[in-house]
């Protein structure tokens, strides 16, 4: 059923004004659609985020969205060059080099934090 539907992911935000800072002057993102709830970007194929005010405080700890590229390497450098800071792991299931994880399959991935503190991932498929 839901197979065919489009899918979004929806982030909360302590201060919507900081947050919008990051995404639409950080990543180039532009607004789709405002509302009084939050503002939602189209991201590339229908795919969106929605961006929400919120008053709580926990973010999960876990990865909440990603944006696929063709290029993970120019993506970190340009985002880098904007000011984004890549996370570094180095657990037995993990590791990053300067920022980005490669898989067995050969694909990889870079993860940060929004302004909120939403993590958030660049991946480029094998």
């Amino acid at each position: 059923m839901l197979d065919t539907c489009r899918v979004h992911a929806a982030l909360p935000a302590t201060d919507l004004g900081r947050a919008r800072q990051f995404y639409e002057g950080t990543l180039g993102l532009t607004p789709e659609r405002e509302r009084t709830a939050g503002v939602r970007y189209e991201c590339g194929g229908g795919s969106g985020l929605f961006v929400f005010p919120t008053s709580g405080g926990d973010r999960g700890g876990h990865t909440q969205a990603g944006f696929e590229v063709p290029d993970i390497d120019a993506a970190v450098l340009a985002l880098r060059a904007r000011g984004v800071a890549f996370e570094e792991y180095r657990t037995p299931a993990l590791q990053t080099v300067d920022g980005v994880a490669t898989e067995s399959d050969g694909s990889r991935a870079a993860w940060f934090e929004d302004s909120e503190g939403n993590l958030l991932v660049l991946v480029q498929y094998a």
